[in-house]
């Protein structure tokens, strides 16, 4: 029964480190689009950024709900 002790940690250690990629992701895209918003016209090469880091943190929020993370508690 030792075994299904090992598993919840290692659960809990990747929901931590989901939450922090997470929130970093999120911190990211956000100041993008925020410079997207204040550029009068904005560079093709920062179009595409924004779209990749709309994707990941997109992605990291359906694996953080397919998961059941609580994203509030972890931080």
């Amino acid at each position: 029964m030792v075994f299904f002790r090992k598993k919840g940690k290692l659960r809990k250690d990747f929901d931590e480190k989901l939450v922090n990629k997470l929130h970093d992701y999120k911190e990211i895209y956000l100041n993008q689009v925020e410079l997207v918003e204040r550029s009068v016209d904005p560079p093709e090469d920062l179009l595409i950024h924004v779209k990749l880091y709309q994707a990941k943190y997109y992605f990291l929020l359906k694996e953080a709900k397919a998961r059941n993370v609580l994203i509030t508690k972890m931080k």
